[in-house]
C-alpha cells in the first residue's frame, strides 16, 4: 500500500518557496436535495425554446471570415532535410526543470504570419494579467476566473481568497491521510479500513479525475476508484455490481458545484437504493460515515451533507469553472486517496504558469500551442484537433482535452456580439493503436485537421527494460510508430505539434494541464471569445427540462385515460391534444417509444415502426395522480 507521506508529500510542499518558478530557457435525502426538488419552468413550443441564445445586440459577421481574422496566403510546407533541422532547433521550446519540450516546427506558420500576430498575442497577454488579478472574467454571471490561483495562492487578488485556497488543500491532504492510514473507518467492514472509492460527478467533475487516475494511480492503490459519470441506469448498475461486497467499505464522493445537477442527483439517488438493497442505511447509518461532498457553499448538496451529518464537505469556489478544477479539492481529492501527490501536481503546473506569463512568444509554450492552433484552422477552426497521446496511461487526455478546448473555445458569438460559430473539434486515440484505426484517413483523406502528438521518453522504471531482439525494446516500437506516424503525414501536408514529456509523473501531468488551460485562454483572446461561460450547456439543460416537462404531462393524461372503464388506449394525436401541444407531437412519440421500451406504457394497437397507428395507455391506474 501507498505510504501516507507520499499522498502530498512535503517535498513540494505548498508554500511560497515551493512555487516559485523559473522561465524555461528558449430519497433518504433532505427535503433540499430530494427528486421534487428538480423542477421545470412553465414552456411554449418546445422547438421555440430549443438552444437558443441571442445577445441583446448581435450581427452576423460575413461569411467571408477572413475579412475578420488573419489569413496570410500559405505557402507549401518546408521539405527540405536542412531547412527543417534548422526550423527544429530554432523553434524547439524546453522546461529543463520540468523535463518538457514543444515541437512546432511541422506547422507551417512563417516568420511574416508571427509578426502579424503580435498585436493579437499582446492584447492577449494583457487579458491574461487582468484575469490573473481578479478581474471579471465571466459577465454572465459576474465572476472572477481563478484556477491559477489554486497552484500559487500568493496570486489571489486578496487575504481572504488566499486562506481559502490553503486551507481547502491542507484539509484535502489532512483528510486523505486519515482515510488511507485507516483513522477514518467505515461502519461496517471486515477489512476495518475503505478500499474502493465511487465518485459521482458529470462533466469537470469527472473528465479531469479520470484522466489523472489513469495516468498517475499505482497498481495497487490504497483506495480503488469506480466513477459515477453519466446517468444512464445500467452504467450505473455495472458500477455499483463491480465494487460486489465492498460496497460497505467504499467512499462515496458527490461532486456538484451548483448542488443541483440532474445527472449527479440522479447517481446519488441510485447509490442511496443500493445501499439500502445491501442491507445498509445511507442515510442514517452510513452516509455519516462514508459520504463526502464537493460543492459550493451552501449549494443544495452542502445543506444536505451538513444537515444529515456526511463525513467531509469540500468547498468548490465560485471563481473556479467545472473543467478547470482539476487542481481543486474536485480533482485532488480522489488523487490523494489513490496515493498520488497531489503537491507535485500542484508544483508542476506552477512552474507551467510561470514559464507562459512570459510575452516573448516563442519561449510561451502555451503561446506557441495558441499560434499553431490560429495557423492551422485558420482562426476560425476550420481544421479539427487530433490528440494522438503515445502512451496507454495518457489515452483519457484527449477525452480531457474534448471538453477543456470545445466548451471553452466552442461560441456562437464573439465578445463584439458578432455571429461567428468559433470553435476547435478535438478528437483521439492512443498510439499506437491508432495505426490501426484512422491513420489511413489521416494520411490519405480529408484534409480537415492537424495533429498533436504527445510523447513519453521514458518507457518503464529504470532497470525494468529489455531486448525483444538485439538492440530493440518494446517502447522503441513505439517510439518508431510515433516518428513514423509524423513524418509520414508530414510528407503528405498534414500539419502536427509535439508535446514531449520526459516521464509521466504528477509534475508532468499538472504541468500539462496548466499548458492547455493557458492555451485555451490565450487562443480565446486572439479570435475575441469567452472561454468562460457556457450559454450552449445550460441552453441544453433546459431544454432537456422541457422534455421531462412535457413527459410528466404525457404520463398525466395516459393515466387519466387508462383509470377510465373501460380503459381508453390513446392515439398520439389524442395524447397532443390533451397536452395541449400538438406541436411536440414528434417529442411525445419518443417519449411513448422510450416508455414502451422500458415497460412503463402498453401499446395497445399498431407499432412504434408506425407512428400513426400506434394507441398507448399505461397498463395501470394510478389512483393518486403522481403525475400531475
Amino acid at each position: 500500500m501507498a505510504s501516507v507521506s507520499g499522498i502530498c508529500s512535503s517535498s513540494s510542499s505548498f508554500k511560497p518557496k515551493h512555487f516559485t518558478a523559473r522561465s524555461s530557457p528558449s430519497s433518504a435525502l433532505t427535503p433540499s436535495f430530494r427528486v421534487d426538488s428538480l423542477t421545470f419552468p412553465a414552456r411554449p413550443k418546445l422547438a421555440d425554446r430549443i438552444l437558443t441564445f441571442t445577445p441583446s445586440v448581435a450581427r452576423e459577421v460575413s461569411a467571408d471570415l477572413s475579412k475578420n481574422y488573419l489569413f496570410p496566403q500559405k505557402k507549401g510546407l518546408e521539405k527540405d532535410p536542412g531547412a527543417l533541422w534548422s526550423r527544429y532547433v530554432d523553434w524547439l521550446y524546453q522546461h529543463k526543470e520540468l523535463g518538457l519540450f514543444l515541437d512546432v516546427s511541422r506547422i507551417g506558420f512563417t516568420d511574416e504570419f508571427v509578426e502579424e500576430m503580435k498585436p493579437k498575442f499582446e492584447e492577449a497577454f494583457r487579458a491574461m494579467q487582468e484575469l490573473e488579478k481578479g478581474a471579471i472574467a465571466n459577465p454572465d454571471e459576474g465572476r472572477m476566473v481563478g484556477h491559477y490561483w489554486l497552484r500559487n495562492y500568493k496570486l489571489a487578488p486578496n487575504q481572504f481568497l488566499r486562506s481559502q485556497i490553503i486551507n481547502a488543500l491542507d484539509a484535502v491532504c489532512k483528510f486523505a491521510e486519515d482515510v488511507v492510514s485507516s483513522k477514518i473507518k467505515p461502519p461496517s467492514s471486515p477489512e476495518g479500513r475503505f478500499t474502493h472509492i465511487l465518485s459521482v460527478g458529470i462533466g469537470g467533475s469527472a473528465l479531469g479525475p479520470q484522466f489523472v487516475a489513469e495516468a498517475l494511480a499505482p497498481d495497487n492503490p490504497p483506495l480503488k476508484i469506480r466513477f459515477i459519470d453519466n446517468t444512464d441506469p445500467a452504467g450505473i448498475d455495472h458500477q455499483i455490481a463491480q465494487l460486489g461486497p465492498e460496497l460497505a467499505s467504499t467512499l462515496v464522493i458527490v461532486i456538484s458545484k451548483s448542488g443541483g445537477t440532474p445527472e449527479t442527483r440522479n447517481g446519488l439517488l441510485e447509490v442511496q437504493k443500493a445501499f439500502r438493497e445491501a442491507g445498509l442505511d445511507f442515510a442514517k447509518q452510513v452516509l455519516t460515515s462514508v459520504g463526502v461532498a464537493i460543492t459550493q457553499e451552501k449549494s443544495l448538496l452542502d445543506n444536505t451533507a451538513r444537515i444529515e451529518g456526511w463525513l467531509a464537505r469540500f468547498p468548490m469556489f465560485d471563481w473556479v469553472g467545472g473543467r478547470t478544477s482539476e487542481m481543486s479539492a474536485v480533482g485532488l481529492l480522489p488523487a490523494a486517496l489513490q496515493g498520488i501527490d497531489v503537491r507535485e501536481m500542484l508544483a508542476g503546473a506552477s512552474l507551467m504558469d510561470e514559464a507562459n506569463r512570459t510575452t516573448v512568444v516563442r519561449n510561451n509554450p502555451a503561446a506557441l500551442l495558441a499560434l499553431c492552433w490560429y495557423w492551422a484552422s485558420d482562426g476560425v477552426g476550420s481544421k479539427d484537433m487530433v490528440v494522438l497521446p503515445y502512451k496507454d496511461s495518457l489515452l483519457l487526455f484527449s477525452r480531457y482535452l474534448q471538453q477543456l478546448v470545445m466548451e471553452s473555445l466552442g461560441k456562437e458569438f464573439d465578445l463584439d456580439g458578432n455571429r461567428v460559430n468559433q470553435g476547435l473539434t478535438v478528437y483521439g486515440n492512443k498510439g499506437s493503436t491508432d495505426q490501426h484505426a484512422y491513420i489511413q484517413q489521416l494520411r490519405e483523406g480529408v484534409h480537415n485537421f492537424f495533429v498533436t502528438f504527445i510523447e513519453v521518453l521514458r518507457d518503464r522504471p529504470p532497470g525494468h527494460d529489455w531486448e525483444l531482439e538485439p538492440g530493440v525494446t518494446c517502447g522503441d516500437y513505439l517510439f518508431g510508430m510515433l516518428q513514423g506516424t509524423r513524418s509520414a503525414l508530414y510528407v503528405n501536408d498534414r500539419e502536427s505539434i509535439t508535446v514531449t514529456v520526459q516521464e509521466v509523473t504528477p509534475r508532468s501531468v499538472g504541468a500539462m494541464i496548466a499548458l492547455y488551460e493557458r492555451a485555451v485562454g490565450i487562443y480565446a483572446s486572439l479570435v475575441k471569445i469567452n472561454a468562460y461561460h457556457q450559454p450552449g450547456v445550460e441552453a441544453g439543460k433546459k431544454a432537456a427540462g422541457e422534455v421531462l416537462a412535457l413527459q410528466k404531462r404525457v404520463l398525466a393524461v395516459l393515466n387519466e385515460a387508462s383509470c377510465k372503464e373501460p380503459v381508453e388506449p390513446l392515439t398520439l394525436d389524442e395524447v397532443a391534444d390533451r397536452c395541449h401541444a400538438p406541436e411536440d407531437i414528434e417529442m411525445i412519440y419518443k417519449i411513448i417509444a422510450h416508455m414502451a421500451a422500458n415497460d412503463r406504457a402498453l401499446i395497445a394497437e399498431g407499432s412504434c415502426g408506425s407512428p400513426r397507428s400506434i394507441k398507448v395507455f399505461l397498463g395501470e391506474c394510478n389512483v393518486d395522480d403522481l403525475y400531475a
